[in-house]
C-alpha cells in the first residue's frame, strides 16, 4: 500500500469513527403513526413500524388510532389476510411501541376498554393527542 492510500485510510476510519460517535449522541428519532382507518391501513402501518424499526432500532414508535382505525385494536381483529393483529402487535410491544385509542371514538361508537387488546392505552382524543406529540414533543408525523 501507497503511503497516500496508507494516509487516506487513516483519514477515512477517523472521518468514519467521528461520524459514528456524531450519531450516537444523538437523542432516538421520535415517530406517531396515524392510523385512522380500517382495512389495508392498519396492516400496511404495521408493515412501516417493522420496517422503520428494522432501519432504525432505537427510534420510539407511538401508534396512535381514531374512528375506524381503532378496530385493529379490538380483541380478534384480523388483517384483511385473515391472521390476527394480536401477534404483531405483541411483537411490536416488546420494542417498545405504544398503541393508543381515542376515547372519543369509543364514546361515539359505544366501545368499551375491555373490548380491545391488552396492548392498547388510552387517550381522551386521537386527533389531540397526534398534535400534541407533534407540537410539544417533537414527534415526526406519518400516516401510512
Amino acid at each position: 500500500m501507497s503511503r497516500a492510500a496508507a494516509i487516506l485510510l487513516v483519514m477515512f476510519t477517523a472521518l468514519f469513527a467521528s461520524v459514528a460517535s456524531a450519531q450516537s449522541t444523538h437523542p432516538p428519532v421520535r415517530v406517531v403513526y396515524h392510523i385512522g382507518e380500517a382495512g389495508e391501513q392498519p396492516a400496511r402501518g404495521l408493515q412501516f413500524i417493522r420496517n422503520h424499526l428494522e432501519a432504525d432500532p432505537k427510534a420510539k414508535i407511538v401508534v396512535v388510532t381514531h374512528a375506524a382505525g381503532v378496530d385493529f385494536l379490538m380483541k380478534g381483529a384480523k388483517t384483511p389476510r385473515g391472521n390476527e393483529y394480536r401477534n404483531t402487535i405483541e411483537e411490536l410491544e416488546l420494542l417498545d411501541v405504544k398503541f393508543f385509542v381515542c376515547e372519543i371514538t369509543m364514546r361515539e361508537r359505544n366501545l368499551r376498554r375491555d373490548q380491545f387488546v391488552e396492548q392498547a392505552g388510552f387517550v381522551r382524543s386521537g386527533v389531540a393527542e397526534i398534535a400534541r406529540l407533534q407540537s410539544r414533543e417533537g414527534y415526526a408525523y406519518i400516516k401510512p
